[in-house]
Parts: structure tokens; C-alpha cells; sequence
């Protein structure tokens, strides 16, 4: 790219005006703050705080305390043949599909009233969402694999497998009443 020779001078005078504009040596207001700064007054500087000495605590094993140093030891897993009582064989069923009522707890749950169909009683249960759900002898309901057992007017009475201990179930009965 070429460039004119009246380019040429105008960036010449341009540059030159600025660095005529930089120059001088007036530093009175610089000087001014400078002295301001160092006229304030100053104030002490506070002493760092005194630090006491903690004494050491000596661990001492007396009893039965665990090294709290060291990683705790997983306790041995006991195998159902290890139990002192036999096994009683309830189990819940893991391999079957679970209903919608299985999802709520059975203290969630209300029994609101019974219907008769086709000669059979039908008990109404009040869900969780306030639906109300159709439930018949047989049907599961809660978190603990309960079973319907039976059906009355005023009572839904079913059996639940509640864990005891490790790998071990019992059967509990459990109660729905009617909500007056």
C-alpha cells in the first residue's frame, strides 16, 4: 500500500501534536496526594494475638474403646444357618409385580366404604391424591407385602411379612377400619 505525501505529513503533524500533549513536568498534583497520604494520622498497629499452649491428650485403651485411628472392622455377616431359631420359610416374593397400592403405606391408606358386585363385597380404599381405589380378598396393599384377607362392612383385615432380622420375615396382621 502506498501512501501520499499528504497522508504522509498529516500522521507527522498528527504524531507530533500528541507527543507534545505527553510532555511536561508537572507533578504537583501527584505530589500533592502524596503528601496528603503521609499527613494522616496513624494509628498503631494492634499485637498479634497470644496463642496457648494446648496440652497433648494421651489416648488411653482402658475397657473396650476402639483406636480411633484405625479403620473400623467390618462386622462378619451372619449366614441364616448361623441363627439360633429355624427358618420359619416367609419370604416375600421378589419376582412378582407389585400393585398400585403397594406404593403408598398402609398408614397413608383409609378404607372409605364397600361395594357389592356380582355377589362380591369389594372394599373402597382412599389412597394418597385422595383416589379412591377398588381392593378385593387377595389384593396387596402397603410396603410390607400385605395381603388382603378379608372383607367386612366396617373392616379390612389382611397379613403383612415385616422383617425380624437379618434375612428373616414374620407375619403381621393389620387392620383398615372404616373412616366415619
Amino acid at each position: 500500500m502506498v501512501i501520499s505525501p499528504r497522508i504522509h505529513f498529516l500522521l507527522i503533524v498528527f504524531a507530533t501534536i500528541h507527543l507534545t500533549a505527553c510532555g511536561g513536568n508537572d507533578f504537583t498534583d501527584l505530589q500533592q496526594y502524596i503528601a496528603n497520604v503521609k499527613g494522616r494520622p496513624q494509628y498503631p498497629v494492634k499485637p498479634l494475638p497470644e496463642f496457648k499452649n494446648i496440652e497433648p491428650f494421651v489416648l488411653k485403651r482402658e475397657g473396650n474403646l476402639r483406636d480411633p485411628f484405625r479403620p473400623v472392622e467390618k462386622v462378619k455377616e451372619v449366614e441364616p444357618s448361623e441363627l439360633e431359631e429355624p427358618d420359619n420359610g416367609i419370604r416375600p416374593d421378589k419376582n412378582r409385580v407389585k400393585e398400585p397400592l403397594e406404593g403408598f403405606p398402609l398408614s397413608g391408606m383409609k378404607m372409605v366404604g364397600t361395594i357389592n358386585m356380582n355377589s362380591m363385597l369389594w372394599g373402597l380404599i382412599k389412597g394418597e391424591g385422595n383416589t379412591i381405589y377398588r381392593v378385593k380378598v387377595g389384593n396387596r396393599l402397603g410396603k410390607n407385602d400385605g395381603k388382603i384377607t378379608s372383607i367386612d362392612k366396617n373392616k379390612i383385615e389382611l397379613v403383612e411379612i415385616i422383617p425380624s432380622k437379618p434375612g428373616r420375615f414374620i407375619e403381621q396382621s393389620a387392620t383398615l377400619t372404616l373412616a366415619e
